[in-house]
């Protein structure tokens, strides 16, 4: 099964050039270290950043320079500095492309639960509401299961929902699952990883169809 980088690798490969991109926090921020050579991404902060580049170098980093998840950042030649109110303006206008979100849950209709962690506080789901309502792709980038060992992969979400039949595709530590109107369509395995694994990690109608490629990193 795929590490975290991996993951991160694999959904890179869905980027295309000229596409302007969200990266949401935690395995979705490891996606700027894997652009593709041979194209032009411009990645998207919502704390006020056009142009994002890779993570920094141990001893470069600057703390001014930080994404939406306070880590340190860089920028590429043309990067631009906004408020956030410029910056949701973009998104709320439908100028982002791809969204690259983690998740708690997804559902086989395509929801998806993004904010509240179960016995922990937090203030709420902050940009991610934005981002699902405006997106015009969305990517999830999450574990197939949790610490408990229990499926992500949902017939219906038991969370709080971030947003409603929004996601088109997840990339797992186990798949690439296309969200359609029939369900999970599965589209590739991980290496090493069976089909026998992936049906007993998903609780959501998963949908096999012929010959299951091996994942491409």
């Amino acid at each position: 099964m795929l590490d975290k980088n991996q993951i991160a690798q694999r959904i890179a490969r869905e980027l295309k050039d000229g596409y302007y991109v969200n990266l949401g926090i935690g395995i979705p921020t490891l996606v700027a270290n894997y652009i593709p050579d041979g194209i032009t991404v411009t990645l998207q902060s919502e704390n006020g950043l056009l142009g994002m580049g890779p993570f920094p170098l141990k001893g470069k980093e600057d703390a001014d320079l930080i994404n939406a998840g306070k880590q340190t950042i860089t920028t590429l030649p043309g990067s631009a500095f906004f408020d956030s109110a410029v910056s949701f303006g973009m998104i709320r206008a439908g100028k982002v492309d791809l969204t690259v979100l983690g998740a708690m849950e997804v559902s086989d209709a395509g929801d998806i639960a993004s904010w509240k962690i179960p016995g922990k506080l937090v203030k709420g789901m902050g940009g991610a509401m934005d981002l699902v309502a405006s997106a015009k792709n969305i990517i999830v980038a999450m574990m197939h299961t949790n610490s408990k060992g229990e499926s992500k992969l949902l017939s219906q979400c038991k969370l709080p929902l971030t947003g409603i039949k929004c996601v088109k595709k997840i990339v797992t530590n186990l798949a690439v699952i296309e969200i359609t109107e029939r369900g999970f369509v599965l589209l590739e395995k991980a290496p090493g990883v069976t089909v026998d694994e992936i049906r007993n990690a998903t609780v959501g109608k998963l949908i096999i169809e012929g010959d299951i490629p091996e994942m491409l990193i």
